[in-house]
């Protein structure tokens, strides 16, 4: 009776195995296809990011689906947001999301509430995006993402709808012309003492930077700009120039791994 029970047992162990073996593969294949077609990396592991900053300046680097941050925890807001616009992705269909702008839970308190620039006193500041709405349609999870208060600073209504909009316009065309550029931007700090917005003090910034670069060797360019955190009415308020110029105001070094074969017309000279 033993033997035969033990029989029985084995043959129902066997049966079951059988059954749940096609699931198992089929689970095993989806897996294997999540790992190959879903690498979170795969739009900006190409980007030359600045070189890190100095151990004086608070940095931790954030990687998104379409671009990185250098997040600065006591300003509450990015030191630089790099990314790639290729000209597949300056177009798409996916709208702004619902309760768009949401804190981000990868970096730790105190950080940027949506609030602290809803109920701000000064009318005048915005929630500008560095790394653009714009150039994100092309996915969901990207447009997301781009709505992440880490890469959010106090700008200028005036500057956010007018300069750097139009600034932002350019580099999608310019991505339609080139097939793809390199863009890097962020906030200036020039004073020593700064206003600063909402519950949680977030200091505005002066002036923001924005580096545009085609790295085609068969087309290498690139330009600067710095635009001051105002109306926008003034002459001065746009200084367009080279990215070396950009480096010499801001402090940072751009695309520290560029070919030395292209490194000159791309840093050194400028064309809009």
């Amino acid at each position: 009776m033993r033997t035969t029970y033990q029989r029985l047992l084995s043959f129902l162990i066997f049966a079951l195995l059988l059954l749940l073996a096609p699931s198992c593969r089929q689970a095993a294949s989806q897996s294997t296809a999540l790992t190959e077609d879903n690498d979170s990396l795969k739009w900006v592991r190409d980007i030359d990011i600045p070189s890190p900053l100095p151990d004086s300046v608070a940095e931790q680097i954030l990687y998104r689906k379409a671009y990185i941050v250098s997040y600065n925890k006591d300003r509450l807001q990015p030191n630089w947001v790099a990314w790639h616009l290729t000209a597949e992705h300056v177009d798409g269909n996916v709208p702004r999301p619902n309760l768009a702008f949401h804190e981000d839970k990868d970096v730790p308190e105190p950080k940027a509430y949506h609030w602290d620039y809803r109920y701000e006193e000064d009318k005048h500041i915005d929630r500008g995006h560095m790394c653009p709405a714009g150039d994100n349609k092309w996915d969901k999870e990207a447009m997301y993402e781009s709505f992440l208060m880490t890469n959010i600073c106090p700008q200028h209504k005036a500057l956010n709808s007018g300069i750097w909009n139009t600034i932002e316009k350019r580099c999608r065309e310019w991505a339609k012309e080139y097939g793809d550029v390199y863009i890097v931007c962020g906030p200036i700090f020039m004073n020593q003492e700064h206003d600063s917005i909402g519950e949680h003090r977030i200091p505005k910034p002066e002036a923001f930077f924005k580096i545009v670069a085609c790295l085609n060797p068969n087309h290498p360019w690139g330009i600067g700009y710095i635009c001051r955190n105002n109306e926008g009415t003034r002459k001065r308020d746009l200084y367009t120039n080279s990215i070396s110029e950009v480096e010499r105001i801001t402090g940072l070094t751009f695309f520290p791994n560029i070919d030395e074969a292209i490194k000159a017309k791309v840093k050194d000279t400028y064309e809009e």
